[in-house]
């Protein structure tokens, strides 16, 4: 075929989406530092899904409209630096084919000349070595060999065949990746993507298949019959699902993982709520396919509840009211506020926290999970809650319905982790027409509550931006987390097991023993005759016991000379957050 249509496009669009979600867990693998957050094709895949579900809930066919949804679905649902990036591509893909109903093969080069364009633009020092590298070589190589009467396919396997060159090549531009043995994760979910619109291309769509992940934690053994394709045919999920679920750590049982648990949700259907105390699970789901879920379900645990309806006889409002309604055990419990730990929502929370709708001059979002950690926030006049962090970035959609719901004129956000900066910055990009928002670029928790703690409600956002930044910069940050893999970085030997201490993208120290690795990372911070504060912020394996040992151990190592702080920040994989003033 010589040009590409809107019907044709959904259908790569389609391939593409349904061959990462088939690989995003090897793509996790690739992650460079052996901490517990291997969540790039994770990202990516929810990004690719939302972008395609805006595709598929959209009836336009023109190509120029199907690129649009394409990319505003992304654009919303990006999460990560590489969502965010891959969100980039796809908008300057989309604006090459603006009001065109076809495009030839040198239409379709110059969109993805455009988005290479548009990706470099986004991000403020471009890494080569990157997936930033794989879209320029791959989109150049296309325009130096594309030719007028060329057929769509032939191009689209010059781009793919260039990306995968392009990804084998990375490890000798950027020396970390050749280091640790690895290649680009994001250029590696990119080549999914693009795999999966030859594929199509070909008349072979890929359908999803079995995810299988390379954590023990996180199988899947149920093969997905509902593909994004269901959309053609339907206009709503058929059966609303709902379940109690009892976990057990029996060896018959599989390790309850609640994120990869909700992400099989979301690959099987919409208007999700689940809620997790403790060992119970509980979920409402409008799928197709009600069995798969429940098969997949029954792997971690058993049912204490089970209640399916066909939607095509009852309204959904009936069936949501009914869900509030349930005569269940645990019911008001599960009902109540979560802690920001044990679910990846926060709506209660910021309910709590915002339950006036009069507008305010002022408004601070923050990133963070771990009770404790919320705790922290509040009290330092934290107007939202954005829940999530180092396993599950927010989307640039998350901080837009945060920015709605803290109803200001001005709004500071601080997204506390440097893989979440781009998806707040596209957010405060998007809403800019109607929202003053800024972006302080924490990159750490322990840096997000000294900022917050700064923050006064009472006073401009410039001030509060200036007092702030001013602040953060004699501020220096780092964690103690364990390590997933065997590695070597910079000269420091990393066991599987063993425990990190690490400050920005630097592994500073590794021992068996966190105690003592948090002690060698605060000497690698502290500097002599400046610092004055150390603030730690224990996770949730730090006991009453274990803060009073940090405490003895402080005061033989430092002799008095700083002032030790610590909080309760309950936090999930990182043991300490911590701040050196």
């Amino acid at each position: 075929m010589k040009e590409l249509d809107g019907v044709l496009l959904k259908r790569m669009i389609l391939s593409g989406a349904n061959n990462l979600y088939n690989c995003y867990p090897e793509i996790d693998a690739l992650n460079v530092f052996p901490v517990p957050d291997g969540d790039t094709g994770t990202n990516m895949n929810l990004t690719m899904a939302s972008g395609a579900k805006e595709v598929f809930d959209s009836k336009n066919v023109e190509i120029g409209s199907v690129a649009k949804a394409f990319a505003r679905g992304l654009l919303t649902g990006a999460r990560g630096n590489s969502g965010v990036i891959l969100s980039q591509i796809f908008m300057g893909f989309s604006e090459a084919l603006n009001d065109k109903t076809k495009i030839n093969a040198i239409e379709f080069a110059n969109a993805f000349n455009m988005g290479k364009e548009a990706a470099y633009k986004a991000v403020i020092r471009p890494v080569e070595g990157t997936i930033l590298t794989i879209i320029k070589e791959a989109s150049d190589a296309l325009l130096q060999k594309v030719e007028m009467n060329m057929h769509i396919d032939k191009c689209m396997d010059i781009v793919y065949e260039e990306a995968q060159n392009s990804l084998n090549r990375t490890p000798e531009l950027l020396p970390i990746l050749k280091e640790v043995g690895v290649v680009d994760s994001g250029g590696a979910g990119l080549c999914k993507i693009l795999e999966g619109f030859s594929r199509a291309l070909h008349n072979d769509i890929v359908e999803k298949d079995i995810a299988t992940s390379v954590d023990y934690t996180a199988p899947i053994n149920v093969k997905p019959s509902v593909s994004i394709q269901s959309k053609f045919e339907h206009d709503e999920f058929g059966y609303c699902t709902q379940f109690m679920l009892v976990t057990s750590k029996n060896n018959d049982k599989k390790v309850f993982n609640e994120k990869r648990f909700k992400s099989v949700l979301s690959a099987h259907g919409n208007s999700i709520v689940m809620a997790v105390i403790d060992d119970l699970v509980k979920v409402h789901i409008h799928t197709l396919n009600p069995g798969i879920i429940l098969t997949y379900a029954q792997q971690f645990g058993e049912f204490k509840m089970i209640k399916i309806d066909n939607m095509s006889e009852q309204h959904e409002e009936i069936l949501l009211n009914d869900l509030k309604a349930g005569n269940i055990d645990n019911q008001k419990k599960l009902d109540a506020p979560l802690s920001a730990d044990k679910t990846i929502s926060s709506e209660e929370t910021n309910k709590k926290l915002h339950s006036t709708k009069e507008l305010k001059e002022l408004a601070l979002i923050a990133v963070g999970v771990g009770s404790g950690i919320v705790d922290l926030f509040k009290k330092s006049n934290v107007d939202y809650i954005v829940s999530g962090g180092q396993t599950m970035n927010p989307s640039s959609g998350d901080f837009i319905s945060a920015i709605k719901e803290v109803n200001a004129k001005n709004v500071i956000i601080l997204p506390n982790n440097s893989n979440i900066i781009m998806a707040a910055k596209q957010a405060s990009e998007i809403v800019k027409d109607s929202y003053n928002v800024k972006v302080i670029e924490t990159k750490a928790i322990s840096s997000g509550l000294i900022a917050s703690a700064l923050y006064n409600p009472s006073g401009t956002i410039e001030e509060n931006i200036e007092n702030i930044n001013s602040n953060l910069e004699y501020i220096k940050t780092g964690e103690v987390t364990y390590a997933i893999k065997d590695t070597s970085i910079d000269g420091v030997e990393v066991k599987k097991g063993y425990f990190m201490g690490i400050e920005g993208k630097k592994i500073t120290c590794c021992d068996k023993d966190k105690f003592k690795v948090l002690v060698n990372l605060v000497k690698e911070l502290y500097v002599e005759d400046e610092s004055q504060v150390v603030t730690v912020i224990c996770g949730e394996d730090i006991d009453e016991k274990g803060k009073e040992k940090v405490s003895k151990l402080f005061e033989k190592e430092f002799e008095g000379k700083i002032d030790l702080e610590l909080l309760d920040g309950n936090q999930p994989l990182f043991s300490f957050y911590v701040a050196v003033e």
